[in-house]
């Protein structure tokens, strides 16, 4: 008779009373100590103790059973809508992560491609999240809003460049970028700007207002914009270079630093001088542009809130009755060099 295989042994999932009876406290410690419950006095070596005897028995707390319990989760959904973003988007992100981890919140990046604006919301709200903050090029209705809402969301929050009906507002508006960007120009005595277009279409909701931005800083002084459409790609450069003296400028704003380390060489090649028929300037600052020969003039951005991220939102989700708020955050400065 043939030997049936051998079933593997059933694993022991640990349990907080396992914890309990390693640490020598109560479950009822346990549980406020591994929830971060501030309401319960408990001394730090107890705590300490505690949460040596979790990593030793590799106990982790049920969330589901902890939502259960609260009747809420603590997930705070990031959609994610493959938008490419900039520094100062990846910086506000890394920070609201590790912020709301410490805070002892889930954070949990959603992928959304493919989904309309409600569709996405539906999907969203399935997972009963705390809170939902959509960052730029992830469209929100007051309809998906509402759906959120009622699904237990206490606060949704929007990231980019123009509020929407009923969430909260994190704007960083692209538009202060353009108009530091010609502003710097029109101080170096530039009147004929051209403003660098991408054609890459997921950068369009960066590209277009930073264009009326430069527009709003050049009236003024009544200097002239015009947008120049490129690829990012050695030649389209290059073509935008061999026909910039047909174009009568004197500048470029060229979308970011990248598009201007790009455009600068491709200057070069074609015996352009920088700043001398072409000042440029960029934006975000980048490490690279620093070591360009002309170094790169560009737009450094910056957070402009106090608070950190996570604490605002924190807040947000601790008043979920209050009016929609907006909030600026973005800060914007020239960065002078030689490019320019």
């Amino acid at each position: 008779m043939s030997q049936l295989p051998k079933q593997p042994a059933a694993v022991s999932v640990p349990t907080s009373a396992d914890v309990a009876r390693l640490a020598g406290v109560s479950r009822a410690t346990v549980s406020y100590v591994l929830n971060n419950n501030a309401t319960v006095r408990i001394s730090e070596p107890t705590r300490r103790r505690v949460r040596e005897a979790a990593v030793h028995l590799g106990y982790v707390p049920h969330a589901a059973a902890r939502s259960l319990r609260a009747g809420h989760t603590r997930m705070v959904l990031l959609p994610d809508g493959n938008t490419p973003a900039g520094p100062l988007h990846q910086h506000f992100i890394e920070e609201l992560q590790s912020g709301l981890r410490r805070l002892d919140y889930t954070v949990v990046q959603y992928g959304s491609g493919g989904l309309g604006a409600d569709e996405a919301a539906r999907a969203w709200a399935e997972l009963r999240p705390v809170a939902v903050v959509a960052p730029a090029g992830i469209s929100l209705t007051p309809h998906g809003i509402a759906v959120l809402t009622r699904s237990g969301a206490k606060a949704v929050i929007t990231l980019g460049p123009e509020p929407v009906d009923g969430a909260h507002a994190l704007v960083i508006d692209q538009r202060e970028i353009g108009g530091c960007a010609v502003g710097h120009l029109l101080a170096r005595g530039r009147r004929r700007i051209g403003v660098v277009m991408p054609q890459e279409p997921a950068l369009a909701p960066f590209a277009e207002p930073r264009l009326a931005g430069a527009l709003r800083a050049a009236e003024p002084a009544g200097a002239r914009i015009q947008p120049l459409p490129l690829h990012y790609e050695e030649d389209s450069a290059a073509a935008l270079a061999a026909r910039w003296r047909t174009l009568g400028l004197d500048a470029v704003f060229a979308y970011n630093d990248e598009y201007a380390m790009l455009l600068t060489r491709a200057f070069q090649d074609a015996g352009i001088a920088v700043p001398g028929e072409a000042a440029v300037i960029g934006a975000d600052d980048l490490m690279l542009g620093r070591l360009l020969r002309p170094r790169l003039s560009t737009v450094r951005m910056e957070l402009a809130t106090r608070q950190p991220p996570a604490e605002m939102i924190d807040r947000l989700m601790q008043h979920p009755a209050g009016r929609p708020e907006r909030h600026d955050l973005l800060r914007a400065r020239a960065v002078p060099r030689e490019s320019s």
